[in-house]
């Protein structure tokens, strides 16, 4: 299974490719899902894809946001960008532009993003049928479900790191809050905040009701179904420290080493506000109503206050420049000065030790203590440690030229010098001969097996040797870094749609469930779908849940056999109007359906995380009073928008058929 780590930042890249991963995910300053990392420019993308292929680290880029019409050619010249600097994957959520690349950059890879929500095994087919090479599935699949996948695609499934309450990619409740979409990467974190739960007048809790426990499979990993291609971490927005551990802890865990309970607190301290195996491993107790933020690690106890100075015994460890929050007063600090029970500066205080801090924060109340920042493992080195192992090869024969052959696991590149001559005095021994051509020094490589051919009292000059290691380096340099298939771009048109003259009752289209594993029966006669499949042997239409965002999603979603789509809730009266435009332009007669009424679904959550009664109302009420309809099927949760939908159909294109409802 591939290892695939995080990364914001370089500094981030240097730690998951130093800690052992064999893939890194990570974002240009465009498109994608995490917009507040500080992500890559495109010439930090071109170095650190250099990188990689020099250090056989695979490099996938997340483009993994919707994208709106006037953005297209924005979305596709940064594609061509990666796709021309030899990118090993691009992570995509827009079905519009999966599809389009599909056609237009035929051997660009391209993986299914879990912002596409590929919740359905019709889904799954219909992208290993597109010849998408790999579905980041959804993190509320069982492990026996993805056992059943049994369609030739490639599987990642998320293993460590934070999770969304809400399927990816079936979020609106950010955007319709505050304007700032999940889907757009912009998502402000409405799971995280304070709730309380009604049903009718009567309060049944309060709390962090929304807030998801961090996943963590751990040593778990190994009864994942062997169909898993890669498991991924989550935290593009963590810390180079963080990605440096999370990476080496499950590179170990892969590499079938202990990992012991030092290593455990250690990622404790790291992120924590509690953990769960997650609905992958069918678990329930997914929330932690206490706490959004992280916890940390119990390290002590207040024993005494004063003004100037904080008194703890410690139960493990604490150093300058750790991170400390006091859990009932909810007030942290940096530790910048430790002292002993003494008032002497000490670096750090170990368990049994008392200690004192200074009283900065004005605490006063005698609390727990938790380490929120561990320093030790926030030091990481900049520099890239990797080496890639090669194989020698040195043939020394009396009156033949000297060879020497670099050999990867893909390539060999070979030196060729001049004849070796007799000795005539000091002949070169097999051990210096092998010490001189195994001296990689700075390069990306190490020495694996060297064999070696050579006759008995030869002479080979030093300089040759040193000029051959270095020349074998610099091809074998070259020979990875352009391992890559030539890029291929191809022209795509498109014939226009004409116009149908039969009318489209859409009131007739009941909408189905969303994000069923699998239909177990027949697709109803007249059905409204969620999901992204094929529709061309059945009457569907697609609701507004298939977020579809520019002209590109509607056309494509149109020749998969829906018979009229509609168009994002998170878009504009205007932006509705202009794609419907392009739509009639570009591509002819497509049945465009707007909902401007009603109230919105703006999450659907897998299983009863609030221990609701099924099919009864209850709502959510937030700190500025707002309240969401909520309620229970049977298999899922529904969160409803506070207010309904409002849209100005005067605005609207006459083009679109309008959905009151």
């Amino acid at each position: 299974m591939e290892l695939l780590a995080p990364a914001g930042n370089k500094a981030s890249f240097l730690a998951a490719l130093n800690g052992g991963a064999d893939a890194i995910y990570l974002a240009g300053q465009q498109f994608g899902a995490r917009s507040y990392a500080t992500n890559f420019t495109n010439d930090e993308l071109e170095e650190v894809l250099s990188i990689g292929k020099i250090y056989g680290v695979k490099v996938y880029v997340a483009m993994n946001t919707l994208v709106k019409d006037q953005e297209v050619e924005s979305f596709l010249n940064q594609v061509e960008f990666l796709y021309h600097h030899g990118v090993d994957a691009i992570i995509m959520q827009d079905f519009g532009m999966i599809a389009l690349c599909r056609q237009k950059y035929p051997n660009l890879v391209i993986h299914a993003s879990t912002q596409f929500n590929s919740s359905n095994i019709e889904t799954i087919r219909l992208l290993a049928n597109m010849g998408v090479k790999r579905v980041v599935l959804p993190r509320e699949l069982t492990k026996e479900e993805i056992a059943m996948i049994d369609v030739p695609i490639e599987l990642e499934v998320f293993v460590h790191g934070a999770l969304c309450v809400s399927y990816s990619g079936c979020c609106l409740f950010s955007q319709r809050l505050g304007g700032r979409s999940g889907n757009r990467g912009e998502c402000a974190g409405s799971c995280r905040q304070f709730y309380q739960l009604y049903q009718g007048s009567t309060k049944i809790k309060e709390g962090y009701l929304l807030s998801m426990k961090d996943l963590k499979v751990g040593t778990d990993i190994t009864k994942l179904p062997a169909s898993v291609t890669s498991l991924k971490i989550e935290g593009r927005m963590k810390s180079p420290g963080y990605v440096s551990f999370m990476t080496t802890y499950y590179r170990q865990i892969l590499d079938g080493k202990q990992v012991g309970r030092k290593e455990e607190e250690d990622l404790q301290s790291l992120f924590y506000r509690g953990f769960t195996k997650g609905h992958i491993f069918s678990e329930t107790d997914l929330i932690n109503p206490d706490s959004p933020n992280h916890i940390g690690l119990p390290i002590g106890q207040v024993i005494h206050i004063t003004d100037d100075k904080i008194t703890l015994t410690l139960n493990r460890p604490l150093q300058q420049g750790d991170g400390i929050r006091f859990v009932e007063s909810k007030k942290g600090m940096m530790v910048n000065f430790l002292y002993d029970q003494y008032d002497r500066l000490i670096h750090s205080g170990n368990k049994g030790q008392i200690v004192k801090l200074d009283n900065k924060i004005k605490l006063q109340t005698e609390d727990t203590v938790h380490k929120t920042i561990n320093a030790n493992l926030e030091k990481i080195e900049d520099v890239i440690l990797k080496k890639v192992t090669i194989n020698i090869k040195i043939v020394a024969k009396k009156q033949q030229p000297l060879v020497i052959s670099f050999q990867d696991e893909h390539h060999i590149v070979t030196y060729q010098g001049t004849v070796v001559e007799n000795a005539k005095s000091s002949p070169i021994e097999q051990e210096r001969l092998i010490s001189q051509v195994s001296r990689l020094g700075n390069s990306p490589f190490q020495a694996g097996d060297i064999e070696v051919e050579m006759d008995e009292d030869i002479f080979v000059r030093i300089g040759e040797l040193n000029i051959a290691r270095r020349t074998l380096c610099e091809r074998l340099i070259g020979k990875r870094l352009n391992d890559y298939p030539e890029p291929i771009i191809t022209d795509v048109t498109y014939s226009k749609i004409a116009a149908n003259d039969s009318p489209l009752d859409i009131a007739k289209y009941k909408l189905l469930p969303r994000n069923v594993w699998q239909y177990n029966q027949e697709l109803q006669e007249a059905c409204c779908l969620s999901n992204i499949i094929d529709a061309t042997k059945i009457n569907a239409i697609g609701s507004y849940h298939l977020n579809v965002f520019n002209a590109y999603t509607a056309y494509y979603l149109y020749q998969l056999g829906y018979k009229a789509i509609t168009l994002s809730i998170e878009l504009t009266e205007e932006e509705m109007s202009n794609l419907a435009a392009i739509v009639k332009e570009k591509f002819g007669h497509i049945p465009l359906i707007v909902k401007t009424r009603g109230l919105i679904e703006v999450m659907i959550i897998k299983g009863n995380v609030l221990s609701l009664k099924v099919n009864q109302k209850y709502s959510l009420k937030d700190r500025m009073n707002r309240c969401f309809p909520i309620y229970y099927d049977g298999m899922q949760t529904h969160i409803l928008s506070h207010e309904p939908l409002w849209l100005d159909k005067e605005k609207l294109s006459a083009d679109i058929i309008i959905r009151e409802e």
